[in-house]
């Protein structure tokens, strides 16, 4: 008896010496209690403590830790909307007994918190201005809760807010619009380039009427040539400038027939045809041209006339 009682004796001591020694993890703080109260703080490595009489009551955590909150609220132009606040804090390494026994669950309080701020800031703004504004909600959520946490010995590092998801409908309304503005810039720009092709369109064919009217001019002023070199050619063999204009128009008048002949396809008829049509040709060219210089030099007569009135009318009246 006395042999199993000596064993019994040897295992509670062993228990007991190795129950007096324990580890406590890097970034971690060990609340020791003995007999229910309150006894040390104990921080990373290997601690010693009394068997039986200290307790271990729980290991705290020093990491940086987040909190995720959902908040639903309505803006200003009454549109409901969710807002995803992400908490990042930190318990305080010396404020460690604080964070454990003044606060029992300190997720509810900093949920608590998100929610009061949130609901209060963001029914003061339209809900384009919540997109645009949301790092001034997160620093106010901030703020807050710096406040009211730093006496329960949690830090917050970063308050942030990931994600803001407004009712079904309003996004499907805001894509509609955010379509019909890009519709509508899309419409300008091809506008834009149908007026710029037009423009560029209506430069080429005036570009293109000016060289053609030049090359007109050109071959006119080279047919003219021409035909003067031919006039002087047969005056020299004695023919008179009115004979050899007959008879240039007459070659010209059976060159336009031949080249009318050599067309297989053309549908044009050159009327008059006759031999003579060369000399009437010519001839009515002549009144034409007669004609004309008799109306040019009757119309100069008449200019001289009224101008020598107004003159004379001028004379007559110096005053006025």
């Amino acid at each position: 008896m006395e042999q199993v009682l000596l064993y019994v004796f040897i295992a509670v001591l062993i228990l007991g010496f190795l129950g007096s020694f324990f580890t406590v993890k890097q970034q971690t703080a060990a609340i020791i209690e003995r007999f229910g109260k309150f006894q040390s703080i104990r921080n990373s490595g290997l601690q010693l403590k009394i068997p039986f009489v200290d307790r271990i009551v729980a290991r705290v955590g020093l990491k940086i830790q987040q909190l995720d909150v959902i908040v639903e609220t309505k803006t200003k132009d009454d549109v409901f909307v969710k807002l995803k606040v992400s908490v990042q804090y930190v318990v305080i390494k010396t404020k460690v007994y604080e964070a454990f026994y003044q606060l029992e669950y300190p997720h509810d309080q900093i949920t608590s918190y998100v929610f009061d701020v949130v609901r209060a800031e963001v029914p003061k703004m339209k809900l384009d201005d919540v997109f645009v504004k949301k790092d001034d909600i997160a620093i106010a959520v901030k703020t807050e809760l710096q406040d009211a946490m730093l006496d329960y010995g949690y830090d917050i590092i970063k308050t942030l807010v990931t994600d803001i998801d407004p009712d079904a409908q309003v996004k499907e309304a805001m894509n509609r619009i955010n379509a019909s503005e890009r519709e509508k810039i899309a419409a300008q720009f091809e506008g834009d380039a149908a007026r710029i092709l037009i423009v560029e369109k209506a430069k080429a064919e005036a570009e293109s009427k000016r060289l053609q009217g030049q090359g007109i001019a050109d071959q006119r002023r080279e047919i003219a040539r021409g035909l003067e070199e031919s006039v002087e050619v047969l005056n020299k063999v004695g023919i008179n400038s009115q004979e050899a204009s007959a008879l240039i128009v007459v070659t010209q008048h059976y060159d336009t027939l031949q080249s009318l002949g050599e067309e297989t396809n053309s549908n044009l008829i050159l009327l008059p045809n006759a031999p003579q049509a060369g000399s009437d040709m010519l001839n009515n060219m002549v009144a034409s041209f007669t004609a004309s210089n008799q109306i040019g030099e009757a119309m100069k007569e008449q200019k001289a006339l009224a101008a020598k009135k107004a003159e004379a009318k001028k004379k007559a009246n110096p005053e006025k």
